[in-house]
């Protein structure tokens, strides 16, 4: 069964890669027009989201056009994803802007040795954050991921990001080599962190109500002593997109760690700003706000210094 999935997710991959990324952008979308039309349960959750975020800003019509543009951005980013992974810098540069890199060579003289955190969501075509690294050299892109219980479909997932140079870390048994990529390289370490992150989550407020956050990226960048970004992939027409770098968010205040919640609860702050800027570019389909039951504090060895926090529930790379 393995091979079978295989051979049919590579045949998938490979007509699409075969046809001009325009063209694969308005098959995605034509394909999100139909999920929306037949797909029920995912079309409620997202209404819900939505009116719960939007109601009192929005009529019912605006927001069910919201909706409906989503389900289209969902196929197409998908698609695109698919077909942006195998092109070639060369190839994507007349689709994708990257702006804010400067941002990430403030500091100090050798602060592009430093390696940084990245405070990512599933905004636009997200597979394009592991091409930070090829705009600002030495930084080499990192992140974790789940892989799948299928090994030959994990490797096709793996092989089908290959070109994009960045370096995946399987959350569970790759631990220590991400730990020691860490402190000897120049990594842009993306964390996925818009998304419900479960029982072992922070109780922050999104959109004004409390959500199960992940600590992830404020956990990993006290523990290296990073500094810490937001990164947002917007979509500016049909198959073009801009990321954007966010301001660091201090980790320090006069010279003591911040608390993970604090830290936390910027992350939110900017991924909120840009949900109200463009509310059709996110991935509303997921319950963001599905009930938790949250741990108590405990302490947590962050580098040197113990912080009360929860234990941290990694993000992992899509798929």
């Amino acid at each position: 069964m393995d091979k079978v999935l295989y051979i049919i997710a590579w045949t998938f991959i490979k007509l699409l890669q075969a046809l001009p990324l325009r063209f694969v952008a308005r098959l995605g979308r034509a394909g999100g027009a139909l999920g929306w039309l037949v797909d029920a349960r995912h079309r409620r959750v997202m209404l819900e989201n939505l009116t719960y975020c939007f109601g009192d800003e929005r009529t019912r019509e605006q927001i069910r056009d919201i909706a409906k543009e989503n389900f289209r951005r969902i196929g197409e980013n998908y698609a695109c994803g698919i077909k942006t992974a195998a092109m070639t810098m060369e190839e994507l540069k007349p689709h994708f802007e990257f702006v804010g890199d400067e941002k990430l060579r403030l500091g100090s003289e050798n602060a592009t040795s430093q390696s940084r955190v990245v405070a990512v969501g599933h905004f636009g075509n997200f597979e394009l954050y592991a091409r930070f690294g090829q705009f600002v050299p030495p930084y080499k892109c990192a992140t974790t991921y789940r892989g799948l219980r299928q090994p030959a479909l994990n490797k096709l997932l793996l092989d089908l990001r290959e070109k994009s140079e960045c370096l995946y870390f399987e959350r569970r048994t790759e631990a220590a080599a991400l730990k020691h990529a860490m402190a000897t390289s120049s990594l842009l370490l993306g964390l996925l962190a818009d998304q419900h992150a479960g029982d072992r989550g922070l109780k922050l407020p999104f959109f004004g109500r409390d959500c199960s956050t992940s600590a992830a990226p404020a956990v990993f960048a006290l523990r290296y002593n990073c500094p810490l970004h937001t990164a947002i992939c917007f979509r500016t027409g049909l198959a073009q997109w801009r990321v954007e770098v966010g301001d660091e968010i201090p980790i320090l205040f006069k010279g003591e760690a911040r608390s993970v919640e604090d830290i936390s609860r910027e992350v939110n702050l900017a991924f909120e700003a840009a949900v109200r800027r463009d509310p059709a570019n996110w991935f509303w389909v997921h319950n963001r706000w599905k009930a938790n039951k949250y741990r108590g504090g405990r302490e947590t060895k962050i580098g040197k210094t113990n912080r009360r926090t929860i234990p941290v529930e990694y993000p992992e790379a899509e798929g």
